[in-house]
């Protein structure tokens, strides 16, 4: 294991990891940046031990995946495998999928029950199941917002939350109240920033903008965190240049 919190969401250079020639090319200049570990997303089709071979050799763990939920419903011991073989205990998924968002606040609840069954059976496999958040679960359901409803409704023996603070941000929330809340189901954040250009909102390097990282930190410590995950899901210059930048900010911070 990696003498790290942070780590690359690959998600960022998503462009760069089609093949397998382009995952270890982008594998390579991660490591160079600077960072010991990082999260599967977004890669083109890859074996799941020749990806194992990829970041063994770099020196990277692969703390985390994003994996569709319907996989992990469906073919649940097959997501296990691969987990178990990329020694990786945090399969997350991406967001709600669109069918319960149909639902409203009921849909929010279906998946909260249904999503802690397939967690607890990733659970008894020794894995840890995470949801990624975006800002369309702070839309209010009556007196509980998305968010609120997946917290409240879920095991939280097995149900994580990887919160997001960019959309938490965006979602008009407070990021280090949302992770504050989250406490003891915190193990993964996304750390992502973001500035103003006139009235957009624009991602930005971690540090760069005007999300309150001392907060924001503080929050995670009581939270209990154990990867603060580095995103920004558009880079208005090299998005590995856009990871190193971050990295740097967050090492300023007292992060390593």
């Amino acid at each position: 294991m990696a003498d790290t919190v942070l780590a690359a969401q690959m998600y960022t250079v998503r462009e760069f990891t089609k093949t397998p020639a382009d995952i270890a090319a982008s594998l390579k200049k991660v490591k160079a940046l600077g960072y010991d570990a990082m999260q599967v997303s977004a890669f083109g089709e890859v074996d799941t031990q020749e990806l194992k071979n990829l970041a063994d050799g770099e020196g990277l763990d692969i703390c985390a995946t994003h994996t569709g939920y319907e996989r992990m419903r469906d073919q649940t011991q097959a997501v296990i495998d691969e987990h178990l073989t990329l020694e990786c205990k945090y399969p997350a998924i991406g967001g709600l999928p669109q069918v319960y968002r149909e639902g409203g606040g009921d849909g929010f609840k279906r998946f909260a029950h249904e999503a802690s069954g397939v967690a607890r059976k990733l659970a008894d496999a020794g894995l840890t199941f995470g949801y990624h958040n975006h800002s369309f679960e702070l839309e209010r359901f009556g007196d509980r917002t998305g968010l609120q409803i997946l917290m409240e409704e879920s095991d939280p023996e097995v149900f994580q939350m990887e919160i997001d603070t960019y959309w938490i941000q965006h979602g008009g929330g407070d990021p280090a109240e949302w992770i504050r809340k989250s406490k003891g189901r915190a193990d993964l954040v996304h750390v992502k920033d973001m500035e103003m250009k006139g009235r957009e909102q624009l991602y930005s390097e971690v540090g760069e903008g005007n999300l309150n990282w001392p907060a924001i930190l503080d929050a995670c410590k009581e939270a209990g965190t154990k990867w603060y995950i580095v995103e920004q899901d558009t880079c208005q210059r090299d998005p590995f240049e856009s990871l190193g930048i971050s990295l740097k900010n967050l090492q300023g911070m007292g992060l390593k």
